[in-house]
């Protein structure tokens, strides 16, 4: 017997295997631009990439800011002459590719609907990159639908987001309600803060004060949480 009845799932690095996907685009830009694929330069970028999401998520710049931005300062940092706008959209071309699952992604996927329950992606990320993943992806005959924070208007964690995601849902009892994912910062943080249940995939042996529902420390784990058995 399932206990929730609703599932938002975060995309990366809890179904789909964000460092493949990334690391796969980066190869392609970096042939593409004459960089030398090296450690120095993936890190570098990594570097400004992340922060530049950390500020998203706290709200302090826009998406169209970061995706803007984020291969202009790497370019700076490297002493590199090109178009740095040009050069995001040429990554996100490769990274719309990069549907890899992580192990054990889709066997869930499978079985969440097996339980009767509704499975939706909910994502920072961006909307034609995170849309074309999951089309080409093996988990789309089991997943019924994708929220984006670019069409949401708000990202994870703010309130506003997982308010958006509800009202398209039909705002449905948020006791029947689970935030899957990943990330302290954004999912677990967001889902805390609008008052649903919370499974936090723990694959780092990280520790929080964040009050989730549930930690688990593998994909499999997830779904005796979604379907009520002790864990």
């Amino acid at each position: 017997m399932k206990k929730y009845d609703i599932i938002l799932m975060d995309a990366d690095d809890t179904i789909f295997d964000f460092g493949k996907a990334e690391e796969n685009a980066l190869k392609r830009l970096f042939t593409m631009y004459n960089i030398p694929w090296n450690e120095e330069n993936v890190h570098t970028y990594q570097e400004i990439n992340e922060e530049m999401w950390r500020q998203f998520e706290r709200g302090d710049i826009t998406k169209s800011y970061l995706l803007d931005n984020r291969f202009a300062l790497f370019f700076a940092a490297k002493g590199i002459t090109a178009d740095g706008v040009k050069a995001n959209e040429d990554y996100l071309d490769g990274l719309a590719e990069g549907n890899f699952l992580l192990p054990g992604a889709l066997e869930l996927c499978r079985a969440i609907k097996e339980l009767g329950c509704g499975l939706y992606l909910a994502t920072n990320g961006v909307t034609r990159v995170q849309k074309n993943r999951l089309a080409t992806s093996d988990i789309r005959p089991f997943c019924d639908g994708i929220f984006v924070s670019e069409e949401a208007g708000s990202q994870k964690p703010q309130k506003e987001y997982f308010q958006y995601v509800l009202d398209k849902l039909g705002n449905p009892d948020k006791s029947r309600v689970l935030m899957v994912g990943d990330s302290l910062t954004s999912d677990m943080k967001g889902a805390v803060q609008y008052g649903i249940d919370s499974c936090w995939l723990n694959t780092k042996g990280q520790t929080t004060d964040l009050p989730v529902t549930y930690t688990v420390t593998s994909i499999p784990d997830i779904l005796p949480v979604i379907a009520g058995e002790p864990v």
